[in-house]
């Protein structure tokens, strides 16, 4: 079950101490690798003189990049063999690669974790259609594939935990007795712990044949809840209260209107088999009739919890689950925590939960939304004033996260949070852009958000020309209050910015051209109560917008389309790497605890294609 190597490196580490030192090296000491991993934002790109793309663009990629088109461009990041620049392959570039373009590629490469992924069986357990119900393919492949893999993960935790005695004496007989009489097996994996459980689909799957697994499905969303449990309905794994629903027998009752009711013999019969016997209708809604759960030996169970998990204490979700169980089980409970796609911080929390709670013995998480993680350390303070601090003047989840430096965020480990002083620390825009899914990327999807940000880029620009923004420096924390006059001195990217307006998402026809795209911005920051704040300087600058106007901007710029592509494209196949650091450091993190520990890795657990955030941090307690 656990892979021979700890981590799924490149081969040509030796170890994988020898990776993760390479890897924090790498992080920290690359200006490339910091400029499109947190020190590029599309708002940007035009508001500078000649452009975002010749400031932070190496002289010798300029011309390369301008003149290879964006599929082509992705080939080569992510597929082309560059060890020999000579090669057949390449020989359809419009021009040679820059050596030092191919070196930064092989970096990347190098230092991503390997994202292959080959199932460990050949045929897996076919979904019942009953359980399938509301996936779609991509969660049928996540649940089926994870299902298995958590199954089989239990049994091995099973097998290593229960193969030494508690007091580390020698194994006793069967039932697990000394001959002073105390248990010396661990207590088994009785329960699933699946944390932000949604609407169950991995939960369900596992309680039924031929896994039959016990499930404490936690989610703090009461709708959620709601929503698997009809789901549980459906798929028969539980059972509505049966209730009378009989109007007219209600009215008759209630309104008194005859001394005796006369049921006919069948609803006698309807009564007397629910066990009903007040004729009065029962008028409850479908949503608050009890979902009704029938434990049966040898069958999985489903236990809902709602709650949320704020550290990766559960001593609250366990003390209700031994509330529910019969005495004599709760002493002998082991728990296993898991989760498909726990968003952000729930990640943290649900590797911690190892750590803090004694009922856990392993556990098995895949996170995503690295955007929603927040940050423990504050602001990047690279060397260079590589990151836009003005995102934080206008979103306000940013600026709040990035300043309170919550303990429970990125990084957790201590070697992350120390390293060269001042720790590892990735804005916002690098971990959105750790979620992206480059080698996914088809040419009808890319041109489609190319594009999108394309006119998103040229309306700031034409809203710092109007004046609906302007212009924002950024006085380094050592400069004095006289560094006033460096404006003058010498405007750049990194200590020149604009405000962000964060308009969010449009309906789908203001993509069809930029006059209908700008058109749509400016109508919702004018209308939508959300941008009150903006309203009446959008209204006052660009209420005499006129087609030709937007058409001559967008004539300006169109030539240009190809740089702000190359450069998106850059930043996502970088951001390969911040992925690796966020799974690392949870991974460190579990090292780093090696006395609660017994051992700890990170493999695949689904197909790329079908699910990009493919690897799951294991974790297995002493």
């Amino acid at each position: 079950m656990k892979p021979p190597n700890p981590l799924p490196c490149d081969p040509s580490f030796s170890s994988p101490e020898e990776y993760v030192s390479s890897l924090l090296t790498f992080a920290t000491t690359s200006d490339l690798f910091q400029l499109f991993c947190g020190g590029v934002h599309v708002l940007d790109f035009f508001t500078h003189n000649g452009g975002l793309f010749q400031h932070i663009v190496p002289p010798d990629w300029q011309q390369f990049l301008r003149r290879t088109e964006s599929m082509r461009l992705l080939d080569l990041l992510m597929r082309d063999d560059l060890d020999d620049l000579e090669n057949s392959a390449l020989k359809d570039l419009p021009l040679p690669v820059p050596r030092s373009l191919a070196e930064y590629i092989k970096q990347i490469r190098r230092h991503t974790l390997i994202r292959d992924f080959t199932p460990r069986k050949a045929k897996l357990p076919v979904l019942p259609r009953p359980v399938s119900v509301g996936m779609k393919p991509k969660k049928v492949h996540e649940v089926t594939n994870f299902a298995d893999y958590v199954d089989c993960l239990a049994d091995v935790v099973d097998a290593v935990r229960g193969s030494k005695p508690e007091d580390g004496n020698s194994i006793g007989d069967k039932d697990g007795d000394t001959e002073s009489g105390r248990s010396t097996v661990q207590a088994k994996i009785t329960h699933l712990v699946d944390f932000g459980s949604g609407q169950n689909y991995l939960g369900r799957t596992l309680s039924f044949p031929p896994y039959n697994r016990h499930i404490v499905a936690v989610e703090s969303r009461e709708s959620n809840i709601n929503g698997a449990r009809d789901l549980d309905t459906l798929a028969g794994i539980a059972e509505k209260e049966v209730v009378m629903r009989n109007k007219k027998l209600w009215k008759q009752v209630v309104d008194a209107r005859t001394p005796e009711v006369r049921l006919t013999e069948k609803a006698k019969n309807r009564m007397a088999k629910a066990k009903i016997e007040d004729p009065t209708a029962d008028l409850r809604p479908m949503n608050e009739l009890k979902t009704i759960y029938t434990p049966e030996e040898g069958k999985g169970f489903i236990h809902y919890i709602s709650g949320r998990l704020e550290d990766g204490d559960l001593s609250e979700v366990i003390t209700k689950l031994k509330d529910d169980l019969d005495e004599r089980k709760r002493d002998t409970i082991g728990l296993m925590g898991v989760s498909i796609h726990s968003c952000g911080n729930l990640s943290h929390f649900g590797i911690r939960s190892l750590i803090l709670n004694s009922d856990i013995k392993a556990i098995a998480i895949v996170g995503c939304c690295y955007n929603r993680s927040t940050e423990k350390l504050g602001p990047p303070t690279y060397k260079h004033m590589y990151m836009r601090p003005t995102l934080q003047a206008i979103n306000g989840r940013i600026v709040r996260e990035s300043e309170k430096r919550d303990p429970l965020g990125f990084p957790m480990s201590e070697r992350l949070s120390t390293y060269g002083d001042v720790g590892i620390r990735l804005n916002i825009t690098a971990r959105m852009m750790a979620c992206q899914a480059p080698y996914n990327w088809t040419e009808s999807e890319s041109d489609d958000f190319f594009t999108r940000h394309f006119f998103r880029a040229i309306l700031q620009k034409m809203f710092l020309d109007k004046g609906v923004i302007s212009r924002v420096y950024h006085r380094p924390k050592d400069e004095s209050s006289a560094g006033e006059a460096a404006i003058s001195i010498g405007e750049t990217p990194f200590n020149m910015s604009t405000n962000p307006i964060i308009i969010g998402s449009l309906r789908k026809c203001c993509y069809s051209s930029f006059n209908a795209y700008v058109r749509g911005a400016v109508a919702k920051l004018c209308t939508d109560s959300e941008y009150i704040r903006y309203s009446p300087v959008v209204e006052e600058k660009m209420s005499d917008l006129a087609d030709e106007e937007i058409a001559r901007y967008e004539d300006e710029y169109l030539d240009r389309k190809r740089e702000l592509s190359s450069i998106w494209s850059l930043m996502a196949f970088s951001a390969t790497v911040v992925e690796s650091l966020m799974v690392i450091d949870r991974w460190l993190f579990l090292r780093e605890h090696g006395d609660v520990v017994k051992d700890s890795w990170v493999e695949t657990v689904f197909d790329y294609r079908q699910s990009p955030r493919n690897l799951v941090v294991v974790g297995v307690k002493k």
